[in-house]
């Protein structure tokens, strides 16, 4: 994120701590929250290739340049689109030791933000987000586990969020790569299984893959909800038998 000096301060401040320009009525009203929302409304509708902030600033009439008395760069405007969402994803309340209960709900809830805003899942991962929303977030999921049964250090802590987290992004990653995958070729997954069955049942009649076989002829293949709640249980369930070594 890129950091502005403030005259007289020393040191350079992140667009979290930095004043808004004083309100102009006329052409048009503008305040972060304002151009937060119309990036975000222009990411829904047609993807996160198509934010920048000449768009922006013409879905809320107003000239480009006005823009940047509110954000220096386009990545502090992903920044704030990022920590807006993360403010659609309540932490839960505290529930005594129950770590389980609360890393779970806040996995669906990140995964049901996504799914409202499928560019999310772009932008998870890589440098932490410091949004004073995602800092929530993260707060809450250190505070589910800090002094829980078996976490008594917090480098613990710190490895079993990131090894839960870590498993959330790529589930959710994965789901969405399939939803667009289905949106640009106009399949669904059981018409691509369609399509592509004939020369996959050559490829198995070559017995080459013969656990795959397995797969294909006796997996159940739940949806991707169920799929997801069996994921994370296989995560925390490894958390929990690591903690009784």
């Amino acid at each position: 994120m890129t950091a502005r000096s403030e005259p007289g301060s020393g040191e350079p401040r992140l667009v979290w701590e930095r004043p808004e320009p004083p309100s102009r009525p006329a052409p048009s009203p503008l305040s972060r929250d304002r151009i937060v929302l119309a990036a975000i409304e222009l990411a829904d509708t047609d993807g996160l290739e198509s934010v920048s902030l000449r768009k922006v600033a013409a879905a809320l009439d107003a000239g480009p340049m006005r823009l940047y008395g509110y954000l220096s760069t386009k990545d502090e405007l992903l920044d704030l689109m990022v920590d807006a969402v993360y403010g659609e994803i309540t932490p839960p309340e505290p529930s005594g030791h129950d770590w389980r209960a609360a890393l779970r709900t806040l996995a669906h809830r990140t995964r049901q933000a996504a799914r409202r805003h499928e560019w999310f899942a772009d932008l998870l991962g890589g440098r932490p987000h410091i949004g004073p929303n995602a800092l929530a977030c993260l707060e809450a999921s250190l505070a589910a586990l800090d002094n829980a049964p078996g976490f008594d250090h917090i480098d613990t802590v710190m490895q079993a969020v990131g090894t839960v987290n870590a498993y959330v992004i790529g589930a959710i990653r994965s789901e969405i790569t399939e939803l667009r995958a289905e949106r640009a070729t106009g399949m669904n997954e059981r018409q691509w299984q369609t399509t592509s069955a004939p020369y996959v049942s050559r490829m198995l009649a070559t017995g080459r893959y013969p656990t795959l076989v397995k797969v294909i002829q006796d997996a159940t293949h739940p949806d991707t909800d169920t799929t997801f709640d069996a994921g994370l249980d296989y995560v925390l369930d490894g958390i929990a038998t690591r903690l009784t070594r």
